[in-house]
């Protein structure tokens, strides 16, 4: 019974891995904005519940079990950015350790109960009951640091559909300037900054996320739809790692 549940939830294990998400997307020979975005219509999206204070007046406080972000979806977006920085090149192998080390935490926290952490927000709040969240390699922090590199990626991609002109040291540079730099040290703000210096062409890098016969055109529509789709998604994800006071965590 149990396992009929995992699978109904996407819980299956392997598939969820970096190693199932590109081979299942090589199979389809699909880019992986395109398969990101096939994955992102099938979610259900929740918004978080207004609860009443004893006054009876209404207060954007949402409970606790008011969300549900799909733990499956949520390791396929990362996915997306393991891709994305393969195609950058060995210039963002720190960054892509970092994400890859992340993903392997919440891969492996969610399959110590596969159904009950098919939600992401019951990995956190289990955490956060246990004193763990803000400790150590947790699985929360984890979740902090990939949520923000999906915030960066999206940034991002925004600035790429906008002005396909714009070089891509200023585009990176400008995305990470208000998505991880704020919560970065500064080890890892030099180390980025190196990496600025040895980025592709903005030109062959969109090349690299298109199909082969993929337009410009249809790119930039792709990349609009996927941004709409994803930005409810991290939005949700936020909202999560407040409600637990996540949202301020800096590396050292």
């Amino acid at each position: 019974m149990q396992a009929n549940k995992e699978e109904e939830e996407g819980g299956g294990g392997g598939e969820d891995t970096e190693v199932g998400i590109k081979k299942r997307r090589k199979m389809e020979r699909r880019s992986e904005i395109k398969s990101a975005i096939e994955e992102l219509s099938l979610m259900v999206k929740l918004k978080p519940v207004v609860t009443r204070a004893r006054n009876g007046d209404e207060k954007d406080e949402p409970r606790d079990d008011a969300f549900h972000v799909p733990t499956r979806l949520f390791l396929s977006l990362c996915g997306v950015i393991l891709e994305v920085l393969d195609k950058v090149g060995p210039t963002m192998a720190v960054l892509r350790l970092d994400v890859h080390q992340n993903v392997q935490r919440v891969e492996s926290f969610k399959e110590s109960d596969p159904s009950k952490y098919s939600n992401l927000a019951e990995m956190i709040k289990k955490e956060t009951g246990e004193g763990n969240a803000k400790k150590g390699n947790s699985c929360s922090k984890a979740i902090v640091w990939l949520t923000r590199s999906l915030d960066l990626m999206v940034v991002l991609l925004q600035r790429l559909a906008k002005d396909p002109g714009q070089k891509m040291e200023q585009a990176v540079e400008e995305s990470y300037n208000v998505t991880l730099k704020p919560w970065h040290g500064w080890i890892s703000s030099a180390a980025f900054k190196i990496a600025l210096q040895l980025l592709p062409e903005t030109k062959t890098f969109i090349n690299l996320l298109k199909t082969k016969d993929e337009s410009y055109e249809n790119f930039k529509e792709d990349t609009q739809t996927l941004i709409s789709l994803i930005s409810p998604v991290l939005e949700e994800i936020h909202c999560i790692l407040k409600l637990y006071g996540l949202d301020r965590l800096k590396s050292k």
